[in-house]
């Protein structure tokens, strides 16, 4: 059986194209998304005439100010990106494809094993791509390769109707690899900061950092640089897919801007018409997201809520969703509740004897999960010993997933 065939679909500046709407004139001008109300002063994606006066996602607001003083911010539509995106990871599912979206922080990312459609469309790439572009309806592009780091470099150089397909192996990742420069490595959220640093060392491309000894690299940056110079080699973990899931939502439109003691009541009609569902088919619900369309330009609100237990009680869903309402930074026209994850079917039936050593376990294995859900599988870890003698401490100990006792 052939290696992973990667597919890469990228959409780049998704949330600043959707933020700007019709005004799409604002794209060939110095502009990026402002940070969001009560998060860091970053700014969000920029237009390319922003990257050339130097301006990256990530930057500290007044840095970009500075080197660029014509700089436009948009407010940035989160829930408007979320809904969007949503819609085009369902039509690459409708084809057959198992994808798996991309961070939080960068929409318009996902990728797909293409191997198990082969023989559907044709038994090369180019026609899977050709579906999946049909499919999106909308431009994109497409990298193909045999890692997920390798595919989505091969999809940041393509065009929308020239996709990069790398064949071959590990080895040829790394040398398709090579010369791309290390910035790059911004694509991964926990490797966001190290490409600066590697610039000031005098490393420009990717190829320079695989060229390092692997010990050299990981004594200098820890994990994180033991991870890139990995990506820089080719090397990258498997996908993992996300489940296929049912669109379950309610919204509510307010006759006035409100908030207060008003919104707390309109969440409460949308918890009690969101359980009353007939798609819910008595499953608890194990998280939320919830969103709002503003008065103030026109904007979003978007927050995902993750409940410590899977719920279907409206009480318990009000006391844990009515003081997020409070991060709203604007009175509000439209408020929206939809299901991110369902949990189990609800029952309260419990057993008669209970071993108190079986209960605290069940429950760390139910806090894991939890933390999971909200923070991404690499959340809950554990220190490994394995080396403790070892007089450098990035080889003492490494970190496992830990999956209780």
């Amino acid at each position: 059986m052939p290696g992973p065939i990667v597919t890469c679909v990228l959409l780049p500046r998704l949330g600043l194209i959707v933020a700007v709407g019709e005004r799409s004139d604002l794209l060939g001008v110095p502009i990026a998304l402002a940070p969001e109300p009560r998060a860091a002063q970053q700014v969000g994606e920029v237009s390319l005439a922003a990257e050339a006066f130097g301006l990256h996602p990530g930057m500290r607001l007044g840095e970009a100010l500075a080197r660029c003083p014509r700089l436009i911010l948009v407010a940035p539509d989160p829930a408007g990106v979320a809904d969007f995106w949503e819609r085009r990871m369902v039509a690459l599912e409708s084809i057959g494809a198992a994808v798996e979206p991309g961070p939080p922080a960068q929409p318009g990312l996902a990728c797909f094993d293409a191997r198990g459609l082969l023989q559907l469309y044709g038994g090369q790439p180019s026609g899977v791509l050709a579906v999946a572009r049909r499919a999106l309806g909308v431009p994109a592009r497409f990298g193909v390769a045999p890692t997920r780091f390798a595919a989505i470099a091969a999809a940041t150089q393509a065009r929308p109707r020239r996709p990069v397909i790398v064949t071959g192996g590990i080895a040829q990742a790394r040398e398709f690899l090579a010369p791309l420069p290390v910035g790059l490595l911004r694509e991964r959220p926990s490797l966001a900061d190290l490409p600066e640093a590697l610039e000031r060392l005098g490393m420009r491309t990717l190829g320079e950092l695989a060229a390092l000894p692997a010990a050299a690299v990981a004594d200098r940056f820890g994990s994180r640089g033991r991870q890139a110079h990995l990506l820089a080699c080719g090397v990258d973990t498997v996908l993992r897919p996300r489940c296929a899931r049912e669109s379950v939502s309610e919204s509510l439109d307010l006759p006035e801007a409100a908030s207060g003691l008003q919104l707390e009541r309109a969440l409460g009609l949308l918890i009690d018409r969101l359980l009353a569902r007939r798609e819910r088919r008595s499953r608890t619900l194990r998280a939320v997201v919830l969103s709002a369309v503003l008065v103030e330009h026109g904007g979003t609100w978007r927050e995902l809520v993750t409940f410590r237990e899977a719920l279907s009680d409206p009480v318990r869903m009000r006391l844990a969703l009515a003081p997020r309402l409070a991060s709203m930074p604007a009175p509000a026209q439209t408020l929206r509740l939809a299901v991110e994850r369902f949990g189990p079917p609800s029952s309260d039936q419990r057993g008669l004897l209970e071993d108190p050593a079986a209960a605290r376990a069940a429950r760390l294995r139910e806090a894991i999960r939890q933390t999971r859900v909200a923070a991404g599988p690499e959340s809950a870890l554990r220190i490994l010993e394995v080396d403790p003698s070892s007089r450098f401490p990035e080889r003492r100990a490494v970190l496992t997933p830990y999956e209780g006792a």
